[in-house]
């Protein structure tokens, strides 16, 4: 028996980022640095990595990777992509794609060293990519944005476009996360928006199976919704290839 009810997911209700007020450069480059940290402490990068390195890791080492992040923010991901794959000696291009144009210049400024980072401006619904056009397309943090209607597209979108497989990271919701997201917010970060947002994305997340269901509408076969349960996430990974191994787990 539930000692409380399950977190209604906060349908219809707008993070700052996503309204209709434009956010001030510096405001968003204030948020961007508390999402880049967030992230290095609390697994954003690694849950994604896991999965990342076991899909390409698979392809031959001659052949080129390429990859795109969808809402790519601070292009954290993409710097950890391309270091990987200089440790590995292996040949990438990571296209990192953001709607909101201040959002780009903020993350190029970070990647000088970075020229395998190519950024690109574009609409997760609508992807600038043909179909088969990259080998792995990623995205965190994106899905909580979309209404159940727009995630079915996103996440069919996602797939088209990869020849390898997909990893889609992004926050699991329940009570527990958005208490500690909301206490990780009041301790950890500067931002404003990064406060109010923070907790509204919990609420505005799915469950592990509410993805799976959004990915069946999508006719993406073959996801494993996984739940990295110590970081309040989930990775819906597909490969073109066998099967992912990892278990998948309910929500808590």
């Amino acid at each position: 028996m539930r000692l409380f009810p399950p977190l209604a997911r906060a349908a219809g209700v707008l993070e700052i980022i996503d309204g209709p007020r434009p956010v001030a450069y510096d405001e968003m480059a204030c948020c961007m640095t508390d999402i880049s940290r967030v992230n290095a402490l609390f697994g954003g990068r690694m849950v994604t990595m896991v999965h990342v390195k076991r899909l390409l890791g698979a392809l031959p080492p001659d052949h080129p990777i390429t990859v795109l992040d969808v809402g790519s923010g601070a292009g954290d991901i993409p710097r950890a992509l391309v270091r990987w794959a200089r440790r590995e000696r292996r040949r990438i291009r990571v296209f990192a794609l953001d709607r909101d144009a201040d959002t780009l210049k903020i993350a190029a400024r970070a990647v000088s060293d970075y020229p395998e980072i190519t950024f690109l401006r574009g609409d997760a619904l609508a992807l600038p990519i043909r179909p088969g056009g990259v080998d792995l397309t990623i995205s965190a943090m994106t899905l909580h944005h979309l209404e159940p209607d727009a995630g079915v597209r996103y996440l069919a979108e996602m797939d088209a476009a990869a020849r390898v497989g997909m990893v889609v990271n992004d926050l699991v919701r329940s009570r527990v996360a958005h208490a500690v997201v909301w206490l990780i917010t009041r301790f950890i970060t500067r931002s404003a928006i990064a406060r109010h947002d923070g907790p509204l994305s919990v609420r505005r997340s799915y469950t592990p199976l509410e993805v799976d269901t959004l990915c069946r509408r999508a006719g993406v076969p073959g996801v494993s919704v996984v739940h990295h349960w110590p970081y309040f996430r989930f990775c819906a990974v597909r490969s073109k290839g066998p099967a992912p191994t990892a278990p998948t787990r309910a929500a808590t």
